[in-house]
């Protein structure tokens, strides 16, 4: 467990930063569904170490951490990027967009952050203070909270796609490009849900 995982948003409130919201994103990998980024607030007083990279829990836990994030209660905004736009933009944009409209998402719930810790080199195209940190899920307690929450509401959605798509095994791959799903894709083609400038994708458009 991290012991000391919420530093860096107390710090941040010490100099004055009083709602420190963490985000990530989850899906850029994937060749098929959108990309999704969840923005979260942690209250001060909760077991910040519980909260890890969602890549190193299972899905069991990462759902129960999901639902304890709830009633805490942490502040909990989502944002979304189809994947038309992805073809459109390109996935880092798409990845920014879908933080920035987490971030709009916290706001009209009336939690306005006055701090971003980002995950990754690049910060949201947001004019407010904000700091990006490459593999932010292992250093802000925030950031871990938002890729669980951005991992959990991405394979719920790819799970219900599963039943409207059933030939591409949505519920176990998840869109990602696993030697089950490119086979399908050559079976069966490509469905509204790929993404048509991926490399898999494209070659069959």
């Amino acid at each position: 467990m991290q012991k000391h995982n919420f530093q860096l948003e107390r710090s941040l409130r010490h100099e004055g930063f009083s709602v420190v919201a963490g985000l990530d994103e989850v899906g850029r990998g994937p060749l098929a569904g959108p990309v999704i980024a969840a923005a979260v607030i942690l209250p001060e007083e909760c077991e910040h170490a519980l909260f890890l990279d969602s890549k190193k829990l299972s899905a069991r836990k990462r759902q129960l951490l999901f639902s304890h994030l709830q009633e805490i209660p942490a502040r909990i905004g989502i944002g979304t990027v189809s994947q038309q736009t992805i073809d459109r933009i390109n996935i880092l944009q798409a990845s920014l967009l879908a933080m920035q409209r987490a971030v709009e998402d916290l706001r009209r719930q009336n939690y306005s952050p006055d701090f971003l810790l980002v995950d990754g080199k690049f910060p949201v195209p947001l004019t407010m203070p904000q700091y990006p940190l490459i593999k932010g899920e292992n250093r802000s307690a925030s950031i871990a909270a938002a890729s669980i929450v951005a991992k959990v509401t991405r394979d719920q959605l790819m799970e219900t796609l599963h039943h409207q798509f059933p030939c591409y095994n949505f519920q176990s791959n998840k869109g990602y490009p696993t030697k089950e799903h490119r086979q399908a894709i050559k079976e069966y083609g490509i469905s509204s849900h790929h993404r048509l400038s991926f490399k898999g994708v494209k070659e069959f458009v």
